[in-house]
C-alpha cells in the first residue's frame, strides 16, 4: 500500500487547474497499480496537513508526546502569523489566554511553535514559510465547506472509476485535527462528513482510512459507531489514542489509554475481517499500523521525525499485537 499520494490545493480550489492536477493524480495511481500497489491513502485537508503545536510535550512516563494546544495555536494565528480575520475564529477567552501566552513566549519558543505548525510534519504536502502560508490561506477565503464537498465529489467522480478498473482501493484519511484551523474548511471530520462522502460516491473503492486518533480528537465522534457503519469500506487503519482537554486541545496518549477503547475497536476490526473471509473477499486482511509513538529513552537525544521515533512506535505496535493475539485466541473465544 501507499501512504500517500498528496492531493494538491489546486484540486481543492477547482477550475481547470483542478482537472489538470486530477489527471496527474490518476496517472500516478495507474503507475502504482502497475507495480502491484493496490491500497492508496490520501487526505483532503486544505493548506496544512496534520497539525500540532509541539512534538515534545512531557508525559508522566518521562516520554515526550505530540500535542495540539488551542492557546498556543491561537497565539501563533493571532500574534505571529497575524492572519487577516483570525479574531473571528477564536472565542474571547481563548484570545485572552493567547495574549497571556505571548507575553511569556521567548523568541526561540515562538520560532519552535511556528516550525511545528507550518514547516511541515512528516507526510505533509509541503513546507511553508509565513508569507507563503498567508497567501495559501487567502486563496480559500471565499471557499465554503459546501465548495470543498463539491470539489471532493468531483475528484472522487474522476478517480474512483479508474481505481475500480485498476483494482485499487482508495482510503481517505480524516482531518487531523478534525476541526477548522486558520479558518479553513475541513470536511472529513465527523460521522456526518463521512456519511456524505460515501453516499455521494458509494463504490467500495471510495474507502476510508480509519484513524482512531484523528477522529478521536472530537469527543462527539463515536468511534465504534463510525467503524461499524463504514466497516465494509475500511481499507487501512491507524490505531493510536488521544486524550482531550475541555477546550478541545488534545495530547497523543499511550496506545492503550486515552479517549478510544482500543480493545473494542480491534475486536470490531477482527469481526469485519472474519465477515470478509466468510464472504470470499480478497481484501479480508485489513492493514494497520500504530501510527505515532512517544519519544522514549535514548530516542530523545536522536534526530527523529516527529511522531515516528522507533522505540515509541515499536512499544505501541507490541501493545496492539498483544490485543490482537488475545482476542484471536481460541480459548478466549470459548470463554467469551
Amino acid at each position: 500500500m501507499v501512504e500517500s499520494i498528496p492531493v494538491p490545493n489546486a484540486i481543492k480550489l477547482g477550475g481547470q487547474p483542478a482537472r489538470d492536477a486530477t489527471a496527474a493524480w490518476i496517472e500516478t495511481m495507474r503507475r502504482l497499480a502497475r507495480h502491484g500497489l493496490r491500497v492508496i491513502c490520501y487526505n483532503f485537508m486544505p493548506v496544512v496537513d496534520w497539525t500540532r503545536t509541539t512534538s515534545r510535550h512531557p508525559m508522566p512516563s518521562g516520554g515526550l508526546a505530540m500535542r495540539f494546544d488551542w492557546t498556543d495555536f491561537a497565539a501563533y494565528d493571532l500574534f505571529i502569523l497575524r492572519r487577516e480575520g483570525a479574531e473571528a475564529d477564536h472565542p474571547p477567552a481563548r484570545i485572552a489566554a493567547a495574549e497571556a501566552r505571548m507575553r511569556d513566549l521567548t523568541p526561540e519558543a515562538a520560532q519552535d511553535l511556528e516550525r511545528c505548525i507550518i514547516a511541515g510534519l512528516p507526510g505533509a504536502e509541503a513546507s511553508h514559510d509565513r508569507e507563503g502560508i498567508r497567501r495559501l490561506i487567502a486563496a480559500y477565503r471565499d471557499r465554503s465547506p459546501d465548495d470543498m464537498r463539491a470539489a471532493l465529489r468531483h475528484f472522487h467522480e474522476a478517480v474512483v472509476p479508474v481505481a475500480r478498473e485498476l483494482g485499487v482501493r482508495l482510503c481517505i484519511h480524516p482531518d487531523d485535527p478534525p476541526f477548522s484551523v486558520f479558518g479553513l474548511p475541513r470536511i472529513v471530520s465527523t460521522a456526518d462528513d463521512l456519511r456524505a462522502i460515501f453516499e455521494a460516491v458509494p463504490e467500495r473503492e471510495n474507502g476510508l482510512t480509519f484513524c482512531a486518533g484523528s477522529l478521536g480528537a472530537r469527543e462527539d465522534n463515536d468511534l465504534p459507531a463510525i467503524l461499524s457503519e463504514h466497516a465494509d469500506r475500511i481499507h487501512f487503519v491507524h490505531l493510536r489514542n488521544v486524550s482531550t482537554d475541555p477546550d478541545g486541545s488534545f495530547t497523543e496518549d499511550d496506545h492503550l489509554t486515552g479517549n478510544a477503547d482500543m480493545v473494542r475497536l480491534i475486536a470490531l476490526l477482527l469481526e469485519e475481517e472474519a465477515r470478509r473471509r466468510d464472504a470470499g473477499r480478497t481484501d479480508a486482511d485489513i492493514p494497520f499500523r500504530p501510527d505515532h509513538g512517544h519519544l522514549l529513552l535514548d530516542d530523545q537525544a536522536k534526530e527523529t521525525l516527529p511522531g515516528y521515533s522507533a522505540i515509541g512506535r515499536l512499544k505501541g505496535l507490541a501493545e496492539l499485537r498483544g490485543i490482537l493475539t488475545t482476542l484471536s485466541h481460541p480459548e478466549l473465544g470459548r470463554l467469551a
